[in-house]
């Protein structure tokens, strides 16, 4: 009788270990002000590159004064331009590619995301940021580096985001997977980041 209390204590203990809430992180919550935020966007090719921009839809910061301890941000795939292309048809043209599912597929994925786990401080306002990155339903781990400052009641960021578009199933035009020659566009493009955020 005695092992069996021990036994039943024991599975007591470890159903109210699973369901104990995750230990919640410290610092203040600073919600992304849109309107004020940016993201601007560039592909390279062998004969030339292309470069537009992209909106944020929403996101939240959580910052404690030393460092970020979390975050969530929400990215409008949908509101993706092309600032090079000036002849209206082309770039309408162009966009839409963009949009398809040769490239981002925003029919059916209209959002990414991108979740901060923690961050490093590097001294100053420097930081390096860790997190997971969701395009076209796929996610992966990321690291990149950023300059965090707090501002009063804001903070005020800035980041350039290198991402490799094979690893989201974005396959078009890859010399990793066809034989293009100078038709080939880069694997990498990169995002330029310049984010407010408000108490």
């Amino acid at each position: 009788m005695k092992k069996l209390t021990s036994v039943l204590a024991l599975v007591v203990a470890t159903v109210l270990f699973a369901f104990t809430a995750p230990e919640k992180k410290a610092g203040e919550t600073f919600k992304v002000d849109v309107s004020k935020s940016s993201i601007a966007w560039n592909g390279k090719k062998v004969t030339g590159e292309h470069s537009g921009n992209i909106k944020f839809a929403n996101g939240t910061l959580l910052f404690d004064g030393k460092k970020v301890n979390g975050g969530s941000f929400i990215v409008d795939m949908t509101s993706i331009t092309c600032i090079d292309i000036t002849n209206a048809d082309y770039n309408a043209k162009f966009v839409g590619h963009l949009k398809n599912d040769d490239f981002f597929g925003t029919d059916k994925f209209p959002t990414a995301k991108l979740d901060i786990t923690d961050s490093k401080a590097l001294g100053g306002d420097k930081y390096e940021i860790n997190g997971n990155i969701t395009i076209k339903g796929v996610t992966k781990p990321i690291t990149f580096p950023a300059t965090i400052k707090k501002v009063k009641n804001s903070i005020v960021a800035a980041a350039d985001v290198t991402i490799n578009r094979t690893q989201f199933d974005i396959k078009y035009g890859s010399a990793s997977f066809f034989n293009l020659g100078d038709k080939a566009i880069n694997d990498d493009f990169t995002l330029k980041i310049a984010l407010v955020a408000a108490k």
